[in-house]
Order: C-alpha cells, then sequence, then structure tokens
C-alpha cells in the first residue's frame, strides 16, 4: 500500500514538473514573438507577419532557424565549458520555478494533487539559491569562449547581479519580517485575508517600497535594459555569447526569457496575491475549478509583468556602467536597509 502511494506521487510529481517546465518553455519562445509585437507598436511598425496569422508561427520559424545553424566551437575555448555554460544557465532558469505554488489543489482519481513542485519551508531562500548559480553558466560560458569581448560580459554580469541580488535580498527582508514565514504558498495564503475583495491583503499595500526595489532588481538580475551592460553590442559585440552559435546560443536567449517569466510569476506570489483572484469567492467552486481560476490569476499577473519588462526595453535608453553600479550600491542597497529599519520600527510599535 505504502508503495503504491509513493509510486503515485512520484508519478504526479514527474507530470506536474513536464507541465510546467513546458508551459514555461512555451510562454519564453512565445515572449520573444509578443517582445517584438511591442517593440514593433511602440516604433509604428509592423512586427513579425510573415509565419503564420499574425506571425504567431515566428517563435517556431526562429527555432528551426536555430535548430539548423551551424555548430562551432572555437578551437582555443574549453570545449566541455564551453558547452557546460548555456546549459548551466538553462537548468537554472527552469528549477527556480520548483517551488511555485501555480494554484490550489485539484481533485483527480480520488487524490488531491498540489499545484507545487515543492512545497518547502525555505522557499525563498531555494529561489536565491538557484538564481545565484545562473551567474555561473554566463561566467563559465565567457570564461571558456576564449574571447575578451565575451570575458568582459561576463564579468560585467557577474558583478551586476552580485550588486542587485544583495539589494533585492535585503528589500525581501522587510517582506518576510512581516509575513513571518519562508514557504511561498504561506505568503500566498496570507495574502487572501484582506478586505476590498482580497487587494487589501496583498504585499504590494504593506511594502511598496520594498516591492518597487525587487522589481528594479528584478530587471537587472534578468539582464533586462536599462541593464543590459552585459551584452552591449556598441562595447562588446554581442556580450558573453558573441562565440556562441545554433542551440547553444539559443539556450542562453531563451533561459533570459525564462528568467523574466518566473521573475513575473515570483513577484506576483510575493507582493500580489499568487494565485489569488480578486473579487472571487473560489470557494463557491468545486476544487478543480478553483484551481483553473487560481493558475489563470498567476499567469493573467505574470504576463502583465512580462508586458511591463518590454515596455521598459523598449522605451528606456542603457544606463552607462558607473551609473548602473551607483544605483545598485549608493541608492538601492541603503533604500533597502532603510526600508527593512522602518518595517521593524514599525511592528515594533504595533504589537508593543
Amino acid at each position: 500500500m505504502l508503495l503504491a502511494i509513493s509510486l503515485a506521487l512520484i508519478i504526479e510529481k514527474f507530470i506536474l514538473i513536464a507541465v510546467i517546465v513546458s508551459v514555461s518553455l512555451v510562454v519564453a519562445m512565445y515572449a520573444t514573438w509578443g517582445e517584438r509585437k511591442v517593440a514593433a507598436i511602440l516604433q509604428d511598425r509592423r512586427g513579425p507577419n510573415r509565419a503564420g496569422p499574425f506571425g504567431i508561427l515566428q517563435p517556431l520559424a526562429d527555432g528551426l532557424k536555430l535548430f539548423f545553424k551551424e555548430e562551432i566551437i572555437p578551437n582555443f575555448s574549453s570545449k566541455f565549458l564551453f558547452v557546460l555554460g548555456p546549459a548551466l544557465a538553462m537548468l537554472t532558469a527552469t528549477m527556480t520555478s520548483a517551488v511555485i505554488p501555480w494554484g490550489d489543489k485539484v481533485e483527480l482519481f480520488g487524490r488531491e494533487i498540489s499545484l507545487q513542485i515543492a512545497d518547502v519551508n525555505i522557499g525563498i531562500l531555494y529561489v536565491f539559491g538557484v538564481v545565484s548559480l545562473g551567474v555561473y553558466g554566463i561566467m563559465i560560458g565567457s570564461w571558456a569562449s576564449n574571447n575578451k569581448f565575451s570575458l568582459m560580459g561576463g564579468l560585467r554580469a557577474a558583478s551586476q547581479i552580485i550588486s542587485y541580488e544583495l539589494a533585492m535580498g535585503i528589500s525581501l527582508i522587510a517582506l518576510l519580517m512581516i509575513t513571518g514565514t519562508l514557504n511561498l504558498k504561506e505568503i500566498v495564503v496570507q495574502q487572501q485575508q484582506g478586505g476590498w475583495g482580497g487587494l487589501l491583503g496583498w504585499n504590494i499595500i504593506k511594502q511598496p517600497l520594498g516591492f518597487l526595489i525587487f522589481l528594479i532588481c528584478a530587471f537587472a538580475e534578468c539582464n533586462r535594459t536599462p541593464f543590459d551592460l552585459a551584452e552591449a553590442e556598441n562595447e562588446l559585440i554581442g556580450g558573453y555569447h558573441t562565440e556562441y552559435s545554433s542551440m547553444k546560443l539559443g539556450f542562453f536567449l531563451f533561459s533570459e526569457y525564462i528568467n523574466m517569466f518566473i521573475s513575473s510569476v515570483i513577484m506576483s506570489t510575493l507582493y500580489f496575491g499568487g494565485y489569488d483572484m480578486p473579487f472571487v469567492d473560489e470557494s463557491a467552486f468545486s476544487p478543480n475549478i478553483a484551481a483553473l481560476i487560481g493558475v489563470a490569476a498567476v499567469m493573467i499577473k505574470a504576463v502583465l509583468f512580462l508586458l511591463f519588462f518590454m515596455w521598459v526595453r523598449w522605451t528606456i535608453p542603457r544606463f552607462r556602467y558607473d551609473q548602473l553600479m551607483r544605483l545598485g550600491w549608493k541608492i538601492l542597497i541603503p533604500l533597502a536597509l532603510a526600508n527593512m529599519l522602518a518595517t521593524g520600527a514599525a511592528i515594533l510599535y504595533f504589537n508593543k
């Protein structure tokens, strides 16, 4: 009996992993199409419109093009590390989704199945641990290329990610002081206990400055404009992936869009109620319908954040590198520390 339950649990988790990874890949694939459409709208152009209706088959055409391109590994590169770099970047991008609560529970075949791969008590620490590994993929790939432009791009990416992770972590400490937990699902459940359709329970109301700092740091972590100094074409050709071609280059580009999607979901989970749909009483529906509503809520919030990422890219010009570092160390980190101290003082004052 115990063996059958364990086997069923393993099968459930494998199916859930396959579904979540597949959805992340599809969203990342069509985020490239969405980005080009958003850019076209902002620049008064048509954007991709040849491959399929409204150009919706363009991501498939781009993927086929990358698959059929010649696979080149430079003679003077470290071949094993050259292959390991993009593989590590892609792996860490997909691993982050393991602790995200995509919805509540569904009932299938007489079993309750949680729409979360791993409901761990240290979910936020897991996210930070995996995200921290992502910089190794960029650094390994840039160093293994044996190209000075690539190495400079890798150094920029590493210093940028480390700098902004510090501010991001401090901004989250204030949120954790309010919630009292590192468990992402528990954070979502707490946000459902607010008035006005649940909106007043969202952490964006309690931590607006913390969210703003987290949002800026998310742009930097994903190497998105105005923080895309690691691949500044006017200075570094293509940056850390200059020597890459075919699907190795595709892995680096794909990992950026997956990171954008996962960052959007994490911000929705931490600050915007996660799978909570405002003004909707999920208890009035069956568990399966309520779970689907929760998944829809997460995806809608994530797509809105993705559109914001794209809007900023095609609106704000790129920073200089000294401006990038100054913003991280002299503005965001002091702001995050001040926010943490103010939150602690408010908690002590109102709970005395």
